[in-house]
Parts: structure tokens; C-alpha cells; sequence
């Protein structure tokens, strides 16, 4: 008679062991997988905001102006995260300033630029003849860490009431027709 490998008494034991093992490995990665979970839940006690929060407010100040996101309630509102040197940004900047030609006063675009040269984001300025609101953001606390963004440019819609409607990451075509109705009804 001639049993199969599992069958055999020689080899009872090293299946056993083979089981024992994948338990050990199972069990290890799973604690290690619990243990990144509890460690992530502890890190930030600020969580970035999700489509449906509340916008949170900030204060940015740079050499020119103050901007407040909470100046502009009660209307819709396009945050937009950006800098000089993003070739994305660079790309996108043509379509945010006709969406604002297009749309007027019906919504605000706030241009948060993370640049750390001022003379660098002043020359942006004037050769993209950006003529929306725009800020440079130097600050300690930077708006676009109370948002969570990691990618330039970024662009949060904000409803009238205040609260996040969508969100946009990469170069967008601000004045594409679902875009520009989008932001007409809200």
C-alpha cells in the first residue's frame, strides 16, 4: 500500500510544522498590520477634510494682503493649492483665469501659491495675468497642510454655505462645459 506524502508517518511532521509556520507568519503580519493602524490613529489628531465637511477657515497674510476663507461666505468658492515652479499649475492657470472672466462675481477663486520666493510668485503673477484672488502662503501653519494636499495643484470647491462639495487633484480644465455648469448651479 502506498500512502500520498500527507499520509505518510515521515512526513506527519513536517506538514505540521509547514502549518505551524504559515500560522506564525499569518499572526506576525497581522499584528504588525494592527500595529501600523494604532500607530496611524494616534499620529494626527487633525484629519484633513472630506467632500461634505465643513471648509476649515485660515488666515494667510503675505507682503500684499490678508485672505480669510471665511471673507467669501455665502458665496461658492474654488480653493485652489498651487506654486510657480508646478508645471501642472502652470498649465492650469490659463482656465482658472477664464473661469473667473466667465463666471464673475457668481464664484470666487482663491489662489494659495506655496511659494517660498516671493519674487518668483510675483513674476508668475504678472506673466500668466492671473487676475483672481491670490495669496502667498509663508505662514507657519500653511493652509494647505489644514487640507491635506500632497499633490500641486489641488483645487477644494466650496459651496456658498461653507461646506466641501468636490475635490480636484492634477491640472484641470476649469472651463470645460460639465465644469462651468457645475459651478453655475451651486
Amino acid at each position: 500500500m502506498q500512502l500520498s506524502w500527507y499520509g505518510s508517518p515521515s512526513n506527519a511532521g513536517n506538514r505540521q510544522r509547514g502549518i505551524d509556520y504559515y500560522k506564525s507568519v499569518k499572526r506576525f503580519v497581522l499584528s504588525i498590520a494592527l500595529a501600523g493602524l494604532v500607530a496611524l490613529a494616534g499620529c494626527n489628531s487633525t484629519h484633513p477634510p472630506r467632500i461634505g465637511s465643513p471648509a476649515p477657515d485660515f488666515s494667510i497674510t503675505d507682503s500684499q494682503r490678508t485672505v480669510s476663507l471665511s471673507q467669501f461666505r455665502g458665496k461658492p468658492v474654488l480653493l485652489n493649492f498651487w506654486a510657480s515652479w508646478c508645471g501642472p499649475c502652470i498649465e492650469e492657470t490659463p482656465s482658472l483665469v477664464e473661469l473667473q472672466r466667465q463666471l464673475g462675481d457668481k464664484v470666487t477663486i482663491i489662489a494659495v501659491s506655496e511659494d517660498a520666493d516671493d519674487g518668483a510668485y510675483k513674476q508668475f503673477i504678472r506673466d500668466h495675468n492671473v487676475n483672481v484672488v491670490t495669496v502667498r502662503d509663508t505662514g507657519s501653519l500653511k493652509a494647505n497642510e489644514v487640507y491635506g494636499t500632497f499633490k500641486f495643484p489641488e483645487t477644494f470647491v466650496i459651496d456658498s454655505n461653507g461646506k466641501i462639495v468636490r475635490k480636484f487633484i492634477g491640472a484641470t480644465d476649469w472651463t470645460s462645459p460639465d465644469i462651468v455648469d457645475y459651478l453655475k448651479r451651486l
